[in-house]
């Protein structure tokens, strides 16, 4: 897969269901970074403050059009939860031990999955249903 450059959304501000191109949430970003990958990923209204919205779209409502997968995909949709039994957050696995994703206080970012903070907040990886 050739190389995909992100250095245009870092620091982009978060802002609830926000989709882009100046300011993103969660899953907005994700839906960014998906078609940089050349996979279109339907758009849900997540609202971010509302944290079942996510744990219905991937477990309940949707779990038809996403996929579990092996952490090493590349894309793959990683799944977290904070301080909550719901899953709360988003963000993409995009290779080589990274992931990006945007947080209402850093805006968009690419972090290490290896951390301390971030191993115990990842759920699972998935991937698109084809």
């Amino acid at each position: 897969m050739s190389q995909v450059n992100f250095a245009d959304l870092l620091g982009k501000p978060f802002v609830n269901e926000g989709r882009g191109p100046e300011e993103y949430d969660c899953y907005g970003l994700a839906r960014e970074v998906f078609g940089r990958f050349g996979i279109k990923l339907p758009d849900y209204r997540i609202s971010c403050e509302n944290a079942s919205s996510i744990n219905s779209t991937i477990d309940t409502e949707k779990v038809s059009t996403w996929q579990e997968c092996e952490d090493s995909q590349v894309p793959s949709l990683l799944v977290m939860r904070f301080n909550s039994h719901l899953y709360n957050h988003v963000g993409v696995y995009i290779g080589s031990g990274r992931f990006i994703h945007t947080a209402e206080k850093t805006g968009v970012r690419i972090e290490n999955i290896n951390s301390l903070y971030w191993q115990h907040r990842i759920e699972g990886y998935y991937i698109p249903r084809r």
